[in-house]
This record gives structure tokens, sequence and C-alpha cells, in this order.
């Protein structure tokens, strides 16, 4: 296994907007194309408050290039994305990296 954490760097007031999405439409169409979400954060004390974490699990980085790859097409995304952007991108900018656990981590 590996693991994918995302940051995403929502534009100023657009925090709730952006977990919106996530929650009813993001998450739902990712079921379809076999993503595995670990957990979501939000920053509650710290200095990044408008930013939103993710963890995806995915088994090797085929996996996480052929889901991406098939989401990223999927009408139903591509109509999502664009009615939640309809007044502004929700999004400043994306962070991600590949994490590959250890011998004693939890998450293997």
């Amino acid at each position: 296994m590996i693991y994918e954490l995302r940051v995403y760097h929502a534009a100023p007031g657009k925090l709730p907007a952006l977990i919106e999405r996530f929650a009813n439409h993001t998450v739902p169409i990712w079921k379809t194309h076999d993503f595995r979400p670990v957990g979501f954060w939000t920053v509650d004390i710290g200095e990044n408050t408008n930013d939103f974490y993710y963890m995806l699990e995915w088994d090797d980085m085929n996996h996480r290039d052929r889901a991406s790859a098939t989401f990223m097409a999927d009408p139903k995304w591509l109509a999502a994305r664009a009615a939640s952007e309809k007044d502004g991108a929700l999004l400043a900018g994306v962070s991600r990296t590949i994490l590959k656990p250890t011998e004693f981590s939890k998450l293997k």
C-alpha cells in the first residue's frame, strides 16, 4: 500500500463550498472509481485554517493513475466541479505527497 496526502488550499471564503462538494459529490463519485479515502480533516488550531487535508490509500501507483484518470474524465465529476465553481474557483492551490508506510506504521 501507498498513501497520498493531499492538502487543498481553499480560495478565501470557499472552504465551506469545497467541503460541501466533497461530501455531496466528490466522495460518492470516487466510490465508482476505486478511490479509497482514509480520512478528511480541516485545521482547528494552526496557521492554515483555510486548508482541507485528506488521505487516500492506493495499492500502488498504477492503481492511483488508473483511478485518477477515469475520475477526471467522469461526466458527473465534470458537471459537479463546474457547478460548484460557477462563482469562482474553490482552490488557490493543491499539495500532494505520496507516502510509503514504515514497518512499524499502524497503517500498512
